[in-house]
């Protein structure tokens, strides 16, 4: 284990790259309908159909390699992985400022989604500097990185936009880049010697890293609550600004102000405040905190119909990325150190698929309950949908959260076989 100083230092370095990343997702999000429209000659409505596919390439692409990627981790290093990340994510973003066709920036987001490891090997890398007691809220620096990205990357991009649609896309090649160079000279390899293990194929797949976690029937339950909880979760960036739209009127400065808003909110909650409550409640008790915070949250917005409500609801749901972090450290926790990034690889293989299912889904149930021709209004029944998800994740982990609150630390010497 590396020093406390190194392992700040490490940290440190994570939380820049997160930040970084985020915010090269974020410049090019105001800008996109402009490039889209360019591409393909169509108007808004007809080019959000591209929009919605190319999202849905990169979330299966991250679905199929996340765990090849994580497996590769525990092979040749965490170090590796993250530059290769690094540099894919320049060289995508330079195809999307360059693109001539709409089949170019395809050809684009397949490379991410296939390479973009960055999370995935951040949180690997995060379980090797960390103690199995620091593990859980050290995981909340992924969701403050990704919530300050959230908060300044669409407003530069904004301003960039203003050059044209292209320049946000060179500005995120540009700062992927650096980063990169960054990360050659000054990021450390984590994974020891010790624990790496052979690279195998019949593993390094969704289906053949299941089959690995027969051995760990705990992970492979609290994978399935993660699932449920991440399709409940991926409701916000499915159908927030078509609802909020829909229910308060809000205009598109409106929703660009609450979604800073949520970024502010997921950066504090992740990046402070459970590294304030995870070493007095424990795990366990976190869990519950952020699971009962996001139900509290999709209940409160199925129902409200003002938007100075959404706005106190949004706190419950900033809360709510407790949770996040928690499953995380009680999954990590109860695999070997030198599975580490195939556990990380099949958490990022599970938010894909959620993020291919509940878009499809929510978008779906809202359409069906709202708009002149519903049958039954009730615009925020997706809402609904994602509270009763929330309820079974939450019955699946009730059981891991008694025991956590029960064990004393001395306990968690092995915990494989806590069920």
């Amino acid at each position: 284990m590396q020093t406390g100083s190194s392992r700040r230092g490490a940290l440190g370095f994570i939380l820049v790259t997160l930040t970084l990343n985020s915010m090269g997702i974020g410049l090019m999000m105001p800008v996109m309908p402009s490039l889209l429209r360019e591409l393909t000659d169509l108007p808004v409505s007809d080019a959000a159909r591209w929009g919605g596919a190319l999202s849905l390439v990169y979330a299966l692409m991250q679905f199929a390699f996340g765990p090849t990627l994580g497996n590769i981790a525990d092979r040749f290093g965490r170090r590796p992985v993250l530059l290769v990340s690094m540099f894919a994510m320049a060289v995508d973003y330079l195809i999307m400022a360059l693109s001539w066709h709409i089949a170019v920036l395809f050809a684009g987001r397949l490379l991410s989604g296939i390479a973009g490891a960055t999370f995935s090997a951040a949180s690997a890398f995060i379980a090797d500097v960390s103690s199995k007691e620091d593990r859980a809220k050290n995981f909340g620096l992924i969701g403050a990185g990704f919530g300050v990205g959230f908060v300044l990357g669409p407003m530069i991009g904004g301003y960039l936009g203003e050059f044209g649609p292209r320049a946000p896309f060179y500005a995120a090649a540009i700062l992927s880049f650096a980063n990169f160079v960054f990360g050659f000279f000054v990021l450390p390899e984590t994974l020891k010697d010790d624990n790496r293990r052979a690279f195998d194929w019949k593993r390094a797949n969704p289906l053949g890293a299941l089959k690995q976690l027969a051995a760990y029937p705990a992970v492979r339950t609290l994978l399935i609550a993660v699932f449920l909880f991440d399709i409940a979760h991926y409701v916000y960036p499915a159908i927030w600004s078509y609802y909020s739209e829909e229910v308060y009127g809000w205009s598109p400065g409106d929703i660009g102000l609450s979604l800073a808003f949520v970024g502010i909110g997921f950066a504090f909650v992740q990046g402070y405040l459970i590294r304030v409550l995870d070493p007095r409640l424990g795990p366990g008790r976190t869990l519950l905190a952020g699971l009962t915070a996001n139900l509290i949250a999709f209940a409160g917005l199925a129902v409200a119909d003002a938007g100075w409500m959404a706005y106190g609801l949004i706190c419950f749901a900033a809360l709510g990325a407790l949770a996040t972090p928690a499953f995380t450290g009680l999954m990590s926790n109860r695999m070997p150190d030198n599975a580490q990034g195939e556990l990380q690889g099949l958490i990022s293989s599970a938010a894909g698929l959620s993020m291919v299912v509940s878009p499809l889904v929510m978008t779906q149930v809202f359409a069906t309950f709202s708009g002149p021709d519903a049958a039954i209004s009730f615009p925020g029944a997706p809402f609904a949908l994602a509270g009763a998800l929330i309820v079974a994740s939450l019955v699946i982990s009730l059981p891991f959260i008694r025991r956590e609150a029960k064990q004393t630390p001395a306990a968690n010497t092995d915990t494989r076989d806590i069920p």
